[in-house]
């Protein structure tokens, strides 16, 4: 779950990237958001941190949760004080082989690192981001360039191909960024820059194959592919194959980054944006009232939601539109497809969104301004 206020990963690097630029004495904690909200929604806020400015004992912490075979576990917060009862136990995991990027995972460390190596010039720190970086890349798919959620996989979807929280746009974000700055990642060789060179072109070729093609019109992307057929699949039980908007809003992001576009970047970008377009719900809000209070594993809440009729509203999203007929798809952990929001059991409610205004500002702002500045720069 992407809570409303959270950062973009396009935002979340620009901050990393000008701190470093700007200070060179600190780097921004703000690429773990998704891990420290996640941990913190699980054991609560009450526990000791160290200082954002703390570079040394927030990369130690990050060198220490990073696994022998060069990845990490996610929902970890670097910036945690930890006991040494902690400290043995995270060296005892070490060798366990399972990592992850989901919850925008691995890729931050390696960046956060790579700035950590220019503050302070400790080698360790530009010899973690660089094992990072090279076992990030061998988990590329073969078949199609885009990249799993997490390996050993516990659970199904876990092996996919995954776009869902910017898991394939976040790796080729971050790949982006390592050519694009050789000063900040200098401990990247040549040989090494031509294949995450060839990783981008992979990964770019996989998010315009991966396209659902609805009625013959290219829309927006699934949370997950199978690795073989590229078919669309289910996530977590109640995250049946669909087309999501709020991912199609950030690799419409991560595509109208890329300088000098070629037609079929264009005209894909396109093709999502009037999905998008087409797809707003209008004349309907969420609206929040109390409820009795529940726990509940992930969460609790003394609030529940109900979808509500208000010609006023501004446009809403579905998350989930069905694969052939654009139609809202709702379901329960069991896998049912319901047709109302009410139907949704309260845990799933309260601890989901099944609709948001994840598109709102890219139609607004961002997608015009990236159809200027594409006029301007033709001959």
């Amino acid at each position: 779950m992407k809570p409303k206020f959270l950062l973009t990963v396009f935002s979340v690097m620009l901050i990393t990237t000008h701190a470093y630029a700007d200070t060179k004495t600190t780097t921004s904690l703000d690429g773990f958001y998704d891990a420290i909200h996640h941990y913190q929604n699980k054991n609560g806020k009450d526990y000791a941190r160290y200082a954002p400015e703390d570079v040394t004992a927030i990369s130690n912490n990050i060198l220490l949760y990073q696994k022998d075979n060069g990845g990490w576990i996610e929902n970890q917060d670097p910036a945690r004080i930890l006991t040494p009862e902690e400290i043995s136990a995270f060296t005892a995991m070490k060798s366990d082989p399972k990592l992850s990027l989901d919850n925008r995972n691995t890729y931050t460390q390696i960046a956060y690192l790579a700035n950590a190596w220019q503050i302070t010039k400790n080698p360790a720190y530009k010899d973690a981001s660089l094992k990072g970086l090279q076992y990030m890349l061998s988990l590329q798919n073969t078949q199609c360039g885009g990249w799993p959620h997490t390996l050993p996989p516990k659970e199904k979807y876990h092996a996919y191909i995954t776009i869902a929280d910017e898991v394939t746009s976040g790796v080729l974000s971050t790949l982006r960024q390592v050519i694009a700055e050789p000063e900040r990642y200098d401990f990247v060789d040549s040989q090494l820059r031509g294949k995450i060179e060839q990783a981008i072109a992979n990964g770019d070729a996989c998010l315009l194959k991966l396209q659902v093609v609805q009625n013959g019109v290219k829309t927006g992307w699934a949370g997950q592919y199978n690795n073989e057929t590229l078919e669309p699949m289910m996530g977590r039980s109640y995250e049946l194959p669909s087309i999501v908007s709020q991912e199609t809003v950030e690799v419409l992001r991560y595509l109208m980054r890329i300088e000098n576009p070629s037609p079929e970047i264009i005209a894909s970008i396109n093709d999502g944006a009037a999905w998008l377009q087409r797809s707003a719900l209008t004349g309907l809000r969420i609206e929040n009232f109390s409820a009795k209070p529940e726990k509940y594993e992930w969460h609790s809440s003394d609030k529940d939601r109900r979808l509500v009729k208000d010609p006023s509203a501004p446009l809403l999203w579905a998350r989930f539109y069905d694969l052939k007929d654009n139609s809202v798809v709702l379901a329960n952990r069991d896998s049912v497809r319901v047709k109302e929001y009410s139907e949704i059991a309260r845990e799933r409610r309260t601890g989901y969104s099944w609709y948001g205004t994840w598109p709102a500002e890219l139609l607004k702002t961002e997608y015009p301004a990236w159809q200027a500045k594409l006029a301007s720069s033709k001959p």
